[in-house]
């Protein structure tokens, strides 16, 4: 009943509409002197007993200091599919854990601004099926945590369904084809077997599959030490963490990502060029690695 209380709350003061609002893509929970383990069980266990399902975790790149959980829920992951443009990429939302000097942050990825991002116009097709997944979602994290400060930069509400970073920058309607194959099945044959094998020194975080609609996300970490999450995540900023995995989406026949000068713009829009150059040469690691994958 505390529970239901809290989300009522949250969606009248959420559902006032933030259009015009500066949005970031990360929520602080808040802060513990608890152990990794021990804040990530907390975290689990507010999730799954609000109807969330864990879809995994690991620690990005290798870090013990370093951890995401990734998770959906039906209304959500049933909602998004609907919207045919790689839509089912705002089916996963991860939470972030960050140890430094004796605490643990715990944050996690902004619905409103990556739904706006990703699936466009069609945000406000199902406004309320999102607001309650994020009043939700803030109810169950009140139990951890009470700071829900938002971080990790600002974009303005509105900008966000054409979000691009620069001037000739790719937007989310840009995305790379890794692979086409001859059939959807072959495709998930293939690509689960690659990732078995971590081919391209990758490894399996998630993969949600929607066998209806022949569509399936899998989200990969990047584990090569010399261009992998090792070398990129301490340059433009661990704190961020939640962002990770990166994903691979195929629909039918044809597997895609989401460009990375347009993936890591969109989680890091605080980035400066000067440190976005610092890694120029990530966004193309990223698609040579993910291709990789596909083949």
């Amino acid at each position: 009943m505390k529970n239901i209380f809290i989300s009522l709350i949250f969606i009248l003061i959420f559902s006032t509409g933030s259009f015009g609002q500066d949005l970031s893509p990360y929520i602080k929970i808040g802060e513990t002197t608890e152990s990794m383990q021990q804040a990530s069980e907390k975290i689990t266990e507010a999730l799954q007993n609000n109807s969330f399902t864990i879809l995994g975790s690991y620690n990005p790149p290798n870090k013990s200091t370093l951890k995401v959980i990734a998770f959906t829920r039906t209304d959500l992951k049933n909602t998004v599919v609907k919207v045919t443009d790689r839509g089912a990429l705002a089916a996963v939302f991860k939470v972030g854990l960050v140890s430094k000097n004796g605490k643990t942050t715990m944050s996690y990825t902004n619905p409103e601004y990556l739904l706006r991002a990703y699936l466009a116009d069609n945000y406000n097709t199902y406004k309320s099926t999102f607001q309650k997944f994020d009043a939700d979602l803030k109810a169950a994290f009140s139990t951890v945590g009470n700071e829900f400060k938002p971080f990790g930069g600002t974009v303005k509400a509105e900008n966000l369904k054409k979000y691009h970073y620069k001037i000739m920058m790719p937007y989310f309607t840009d995305p790379i084809t890794l692979n086409e194959f001859s059939s959807f099945e072959e495709g998930l044959k293939i690509i689960e077997a690659n990732l078995k094998a971590k081919k391209g020194a990758t490894t399996l975080v998630y993969k949600l599959v929607y066998e209806k609609e022949n569509i399936a996300v899998f989200g990969i970490g990047l584990q090569s030490k010399e261009k992998g999450e090792s070398y990129f995540l301490p340059i433009i900023g661990e704190d961020n963490i939640a962002a990770m995995p990166y994903e691979i989406i195929l629909q039918g026949k044809k597997a895609t990502m989401l460009a990375g000068k347009y993936r890591l713009a969109l989680h890091w829009p605080e980035l400066t060029m000067g440190t976005f150059m610092k890694i120029m040469g990530t966004p193309g690691d990223i698609e040579d690695t993910l291709e990789a994958v596909c083949e």
